[in-house]
């Protein structure tokens, strides 16, 4: 349901009678969504305090609903933005959720369970740009059915044969002290700032992948992509590296393995303004296909390393704090890129991103203070 807007951004812009700028307050009014939902699951440790299944279940319900109604007719920038935060708020029970329905099943081999969780994840995010790609068979409006279809069957397979793990410990009570707790850990606080600054990158180059293959066909005109199937393809690609990256983690350290993805994934950042000049379309989707594999290789391993540095009874909170903090992130470099996409030529646009790499390369190489 992520991407679901941007899948038919297009289609609703027409339909509508929006500008072209809907395309950033809609992702963004998902990750806001997200963001307020994370810290609202987090604030009450809603993951900890009950089953993670029947939370997983619920939320995938509502965020269907909310999302399928995008198809009703008479809507404004001002209704579409409600429904798509609605949408990203009810993601907070799915998501972390999932990584802590993850975590209460693997103790040993965590790492590769939640590179198989990550890789998931990355595939239904790009699977509203196939569909696209294939709109001339379907419709705008049963993409949306399909993805909301799609996400309340995702749920009922959770609630009815994923029960609760044998390592969940469960949360007595509410403790309003538990983020102040979780932080305190040095260990921790590596993990998470390594995790913020590939989520600088990570979701603004989703985002804008289409405006960049699009970019490049306008500067190359012999060039013909199928815009969405191929956003769709470096996206999901992702999705393979999060597998390689858990199993690469059960032989060398995660950390290890989370730093090599984010070190070349911060050198696609830098050497993007190169990319346009290349001539050959073979070479130039080999290198942004990549580039979309190593930006998303290290999220799984940032889950882990931050699942095994808190108190099991509070794994979930700590996983879904710092999911809200990421996202919050998303947002600012979303929105950055979209006002520096006026003012900056596409080529050069992306370079802002390795901001975040470099951040949370230093995090990670720093020694954690107790």
């Amino acid at each position: 349901m992520w991407f679901a807007g941007n899948g038919v951004i297009t289609d609703l812009i027409f339909t509508f009678h929006l500008e072209p700028s809907a395309l950033g307050l809609l992702t963004s009014a998902v990750q806001f969504g997200f963001i307020i939902g994370t810290f609202l699951f987090a604030f009450f440790t809603i993951t900890d305090r009950f089953s993670p299944s029947k939370v997983f279940f619920v939320s995938a319900f509502l965020g269907a609903f909310f999302n399928g109604l995008v198809v009703l007719k008479g809507h404004s920038i001002h209704t579409l933005i409600l429904l798509r935060f609605l949408t990203g708020f009810f993601l907070a029970g799915i998501y972390p959720v999932g990584m802590k329905i993850a975590a209460d099943y693997y103790h040993k081999g965590l790492g590769k369970s939640l590179g198989f969780l990550v890789g998931a994840l990355v595939l239904g995010t790009a699977f509203p740009h196939l569909l696209k790609g294939f709109s001339h068979f379907l419709a705008w409006e049963n993409i949306v059915y399909i993805t909301s279809a799609l996400a309340l069957l995702g749920g009922v397979l959770v609630l009815v044969f994923v029960p609760d793990g044998p390592f969940r410990k469960s949360a007595k009570a509410m403790d309003l002290s538990v983020l102040y707790k979780i932080f305190r850990n040095g260990d921790f606080r590596s993990a998470a700032f390594g995790y913020f600054g590939h989520m600088w990158e990570l979701y603004a180059f989703w985002a804008f992948v289409p405006l960049l293959l699009t970019s490049y066909v306008k500067t190359h005109p012999n060039a013909e992509f199928n815009i969405s199937v191929l956003s769709f393809s470096i996206i999901a690609l992702g999705g393979i590296a999060c597998v390689i990256s858990g199993y690469l983690s059960e032989k060398f350290q995660a950390k290890r393995v989370a730093l090599t993805a984010l070190i070349l994934s911060g050198i696609c950042c830098i050497a993007s303004p190169l990319f346009f000049g290349i001539t050959s379309e073979v070479v130039f989707i080999v290198i942004i296909a990549f580039w979309g594999m190593m930006v998303i290789a290290d999220s799984p391993l940032f889950s882990t390393l931050i699942a095994q540095t808190v108190n099991p009874e509070f794994k979930g909170t700590a996983l879904t704090i710092v999911n809200c903090i990421g996202y919050c992130i998303t947002i600012v470099s979303i929105m950055l890129l979209n006002k520096l996409s006026t003012y900056i030529p596409m080529e050069y646009l992306f370079v802002v991103l390795a901001v975040g790499p470099l951040l949370g390369v230093t995090a990670l190489l720093k020694e954690p203070k107790a």
